[in-house]
């Protein structure tokens, strides 16, 4: 008796293995985007209190009145939520078929090819999401006053002492460094992925300048929004 195998449902470029990469390089580049912009706006505080909150108070009326008051900033948080959602997905689906992919259980040996920043990627951008939802409770949402000697009335009026309040505290700046070493070694990584999704990683000359852009990425990025917390908790500020 004649049997017919139907051939396997093919799948869409979008929910393919490489457009779920493509969608995680995409969201990616928002993000670094937004970080540069994001440490740009922090290292204001170098500059004072005065230079700092007349920053942040033109970031809520930039664009005014085509745009209404705080539109800049809505218009980016809805971008970053729909990016944040598309990073998650693709790199859950991946992690998923990654382990559903392996039919057969192999003895663990030491991974010597590999870097620690690709053996943690997945756990870190976890750790990165719990992180950013604390942040955005910390400074955005209830914006809660963890400093007793603070006032909560000039917290909550003014960025820079919200701020210079919350990394006046050990273990706020600890939270914060932990989270950006895990985000320097994400963003490592991330630039060599997204580089090696796009196609620019066929040589190994253009592999190693993919590495170093990630490695400068990172580490920029890291120093960067490092500075003002710690020259706000080692009193270096005016």
């Amino acid at each position: 008796m004649a049997t017919t195998t139907l051939p396997a449902k093919k799948k869409g470029v979008a929910s393919s293995s490489i457009g779920l990469k493509f969608l995680m390089a995409g969201t990616g580049v928002i993000f670094i985007l937004y970080v540069l912009l994001h440490m740009y706006g922090n290292l204001k505080a170098l500059a004072g209190q005065e230079a700092f909150d007349e920053y942040a108070h033109h970031l809520r009326t930039f664009g005014e009145p085509m745009l209404p008051y705080g539109g800049l900033l809505w218009t980016v948080r809805i971008v970053l939520i729909l990016a944040i959602i598309g990073h998650v997905y693709a790199g859950m689906k991946l992690w998923s078929r990654a382990g559903s992919a392996r039919q057969q259980k192999y003895a663990v040996k030491k991974n010597t090819g590999s870097s620690l920043a690709s053996r943690t990627m997945r756990w870190g951008g976890l750790a990165l999401l719990a992180f950013v939802i604390f942040h955005l409770v910390q400074f955005t949402v209830v914006k809660p006053n963890f400093n007793s000697e603070a006032s909560a009335e000039a917290v909550k009026e003014s960025p820079y002492v919200m701020i210079s309040a919350a990394f006046d505290l050990w273990w706020v700046l600890l939270i914060y460094v932990i989270a950006m070493v895990a985000l320097g070694m994400h963003l490592y990584h991330g630039v060599w992925s997204a580089s090696q999704t796009m196609g620019l990683t066929s040589t190994t000359v253009s592999r190693q300048r993919a590495k170093a852009l990630g490695a400068i990425v990172g580490v920029v990025i890291v120093v960067g929004f490092l500075i003002p917390p710690f020259a706000i908790f080692f009193n270096l500020l005016d």
